[in-house]
C-alpha cells in the first residue's frame, strides 16, 4: 500500500495511491496517526478507503511530505560512499575503522522536510550544493512492544514502511563546521526531501534476502541524465539492524524516520573525492531520484538565500588559566 499526503486550503490530507488515483482517508486522519496505530490497522483502514467511492487524480494535487515525523536520524551505511567522501573532505583515502564498528547516524531537522516537486533553496553562502540518494524507513508501532533496546532479531517488525530520501547538503558549509568535532548543522538542516509516499513494509516481504537486505535499484539523475546508481542491499547493515541500533540505550517511537545514508555513487562529494569534475548543483538544475518498488522524487533548485554574515565568536578565555585542584 502506498500512503501519500497532499496540501489543501484546510490543511494536509492523506490517502492510498492506486494507479495514480488517491483514495482519501477520513479528513481527521493523519499519516502519523496511521503509523502510531500499527501496520495491520493502517492496512485495514487503507482497504476501507479504497473501497469508498471518492478518489482524486494524483497529478492534480499539491503533494506534501508523506508524514511529519517526531525525529529524523540519518545513518551512513554505505561503505563505498564513505570511502569517496573522506577523500573529498581531506581525511585520507581509507574508510575509518570506527565505521565498521557500529552504524553511525546524526539527527537532522524534521521541520524543513520537502515534498517531491517542491523547489529547493540553498542556504546563504552556499556555492557547493549537493544531493544524497537514500532510502528511509519509517518506524511503526508493534502491539505490546516498546521502542527501547529492540532486539536485532525482531527489529524489522518495527518498520512501518519505506520512502525515498534526498539529504540535501551544502558541502562548503558542512565540512568547516564538522571540524569542530560535532555533527553537521547548517550544512544539512535547510532541506530534506521525503517521498513521493510511504510504501508499507508488507510490499517488500518477498524481496528481502536471507540477511534482511533489500536488493532495490536506486538511481539519481541531474537534468534527466543519470549520474549514479547502486543497490540498497549494498548497505553495511540491513534496516532492521539500524532500527535496533537507534533504540540501543535509547528509544524510537512510531513515525521516526531512519535514513540509510547515501548510496554508493549517490552524491557529488563522493565523485569529487575520486577526482570527478562534475560541477555543484546550480540554480535551475533538477535532481531526480528513483528507487525500485518505491517510486520517484524530483526537485528543481532555486538561487541561494542572501543573509547577513554570521558574527564571529567573542573570545572569553581568561587572562590567567584556572587552577585545577585535585579531588580530595
Amino acid at each position: 500500500m502506498k500512503i501519500a499526503s497532499w496540501s489543501t486550503t484546510e490543511g494536509v490530507r492523506c490517502g492510498v495511491v492506486v494507479d495514480q488515483q488517491v483514495f482519501p482517508f477520513d479528513d481527521t486522519v493523519t499519516v502519523l496517526e496511521l503509523v502510531q496505530a500499527g501496520l495491520p490497522r493502517a492496512l485495514a483502514l487503507g482497504r476501507a478507503a479504497v473501497d469508498g467511492a471518492l478518489s482524486h487524480d494524483l497529478s492534480t494535487l499539491q503533494v506534501a511530505p508523506p508524514l511529519v515525523p517526531p525525529s529524523v536520524r540519518d545513518f551512513v551505511a554505505f561503505e563505498e560512499h564513505v570511502e569517496g567522501v573522506v577523500k573529498n573532505a581531506g581525511q585520507g583515502a581509507e574508510v575509518p575503522p570506527e565505521w565498521y564498528a557500529a552504524p553511525t547516524f546524526y539527527f537532522t531537522n524534521p521541520h524543513t522536510l520537502c515534498a517531491t516537486g517542491e523547489q529547493i533553496t540553498p542556504p546563504s553562502g552556499c556555492e557547493r550544493l549537493d544531493f544524497e540518494l537514500e532510502v528511509a524507513a519509517v518506524v511503526g508501532a508493534v502491539e505490546g512492544k516498546d521502542g527501547r533496546n529492540i532486539p536485532v532479531e525482531s527489529a524489522r517488525d518495527h518498520i512501518f514502511g519505506y520512502t525515498i530520501m534526498n539529504d540535501w547538503s551544502a558541502r562548503d558549509l558542512q565540512y568547516p563546521e564538522m571540524r569542530v568535532n560535532l555533527g553537521p548543522c547548517k550544512g544539512k538542516d535547510f532541506a530534506t526531501t521525503l517521498g513521493p509516499w510511504i510504501v508499507t513494509a508488507d510490499e517488500f516481504d518477498d524481496r528481502y534476502d536471507p540477511e534482511g537486505f533489500l536488493p532495490l535499484r536506486m538511481t539519481v539523475a541531474i537534468n534527466g541524465a543519470e549520474f549514479g546508481h547502486d543497490l540498497l542491499s549494498n548497505m553495511g547493515w540491513p534496516f532492521g539492524e539500524l532500527v535496533a541500533y537507534a533504540s540501543r540505550n535509547s528509544r524510537v517511537v512510531p513515525g521516526d524516520v531512519l535514513g540509510s545514508g547515501t548510496a554508493g555513487g549517490g552524491c557529488l562529494a563522493e565523485s569529487w573525492g575520486r577526482g570527478g569534475s562534475q560541477s555543484p548543483i546550480q540554480s535551475g538544475d533538477v535532481v531526480t531520484m528513483r528507487v525500485d518498488g518505491i517510486g520517484e522524487i524530483s526537485n528543481a533548485v532555486l538561487p541561494a538565500h542572501t543573509l547577513p554574515p554570521v558574527p564571529r565568536a567573542r573570545s572569553r578565555r581568561p587572562a590567567t588559566p584556572p587552577v585545577l585542584r585535585p579531588s580530595p
